[in-house]
């Protein structure tokens, strides 16, 4: 099969890779029908996480399934199916909690940018798209595997209720999709802080009702200013640096919540300043399983088009141009057809 292999920062090619197996008699072979380039690949890609040696990228997936291990029946050959980036088994006592991105027995997902995958604990990993769906849904779709479920977990641990205000900080697919979710879980006011203008609009056409384009402390100052002085009830981190996260902190109101999903570099956080904050901070990697169906539901039923923060498609074999764009922020992000 073809697959992305990055073998050093900048440097990301398509290259013949053995087909994967069923090894255990959890696995499932999925046939890709679309995966893309997240924000988080980036990271490796500019070299601020090592390469050390070749390996394979990518954690987002939406395909369809060829063959099964001897243990998997939530699923068959020939369904299309939807996977989170993180298997998961769905019975330990953390899936049963609502945590399936800490299974006890599950890993992360980094085989995805490729013609075919292995999924581990397919049982609880995947879930299947009832009677497949139209092509143009794919797109939304397969936000749901990351981007859109991280953004909503985001909101959740912001704790996002119906007549709020929420903050959203970054303005990434993941950002885009936060502004979504805040809206489908009910704030009445949703702030995108966000200084491009083509990502602007979408914000907004996704929901947002004001957009901030300062940032740092001139940011915190037009979020007070916009929310009476106090700061917002809910503010989702969807960055991942210690900017972003000082921001999203001194944007809530005492009594608020961060969501921080942006997974961290350079983040320190001050104990004594937090402390004095009365803000509750909860985050992690999204426990996307968990709201799969609900999510998979509302792109069917047309109520939400994550699948609008794809930019540019391309095929597979034109990976690397997708990495480029994304890093040159010629892109919002890449969805790649194998």
């Amino acid at each position: 099969m073809r697959a992305t292999m990055i073998h050093a920062p900048g440097d990301i090619r398509v290259e013949n890779r053995p087909d994967p197996v069923i090894t255990d008699p959890t696995d499932a072979v999925v046939r890709t029908v679309a995966t893309c380039v997240c924000g988080s690949d980036l990271w490796a890609y500019r070299g601020i996480e090592p390469v050390d040696e070749p390996h394979p990228m990518g954690h987002e997936y939406v395909g369809v399934v060829e063959e099964t291990g001897a243990g998997v029946t939530s699923v068959r050959p020939g369904q299309l199916v939807i996977g989170s980036f993180a298997t998961s088994d769905n019975t330990c006592p953390n899936c049963l909690a609502g945590y399936q991105s800490a299974c006890l027995n599950g890993e992360f997902m980094t085989t995805c940018q490729a013609e075919y995958v292995r999924v581990p604990q397919a049982q609880g990993t995947l879930v299947p798209v009832a009677d497949g769906a139209a092509d143009e849904l794919l797109p939304s779709l397969l936000t749901l595997s990351d981007v859109m479920g991280t953004g909503w977990y985001a909101a959740k641990a912001a704790e996002v209720r119906p007549g709020s205000t929420a903050v959203v900080v970054g303005d990434g697919a993941v950002g885009l999709c936060g502004v979504i979710a805040a809206g489908e879980l009910g704030a009445e006011r949703v702030i995108a802080m966000s200084r491009h203008q083509a990502r602007q609009e979408l914000a907004a056409e996704f929901g947002a009702t004001d957009i901030v384009a300062e940032r740092g402390e001139e940011g915190v100052e037009r979020v007070r200013e916009l929310t009476g002085g106090i700061g917002a009830d809910s503010v989702l981190e969807c960055v991942g640096t210690g900017e972003s996260m000082r921001q999203a902190l001194r944007s809530t109101r005492p009594g608020g919540n961060v969501g921080f999903v942006g997974l961290p570099h350079g983040v320190a956080i001050d104990g004594q300043e937090l402390f004095f904050s009365h803000v509750g901070l909860r985050g992690g990697p999204a426990p996307v399983r968990a709201y799969l169906p609900e999510l998979i539901q509302r792109v069917l039923d047309g109520r939400i088009e994550p699948g609008r923060v794809f930019d540019l498609t391309l095929p597979l074999e034109e990976v690397a141009e997708g990495y480029r764009a994304m890093d040159e922020r010629r892109a919002v992000k890449t969805l790649l057809r194998p």
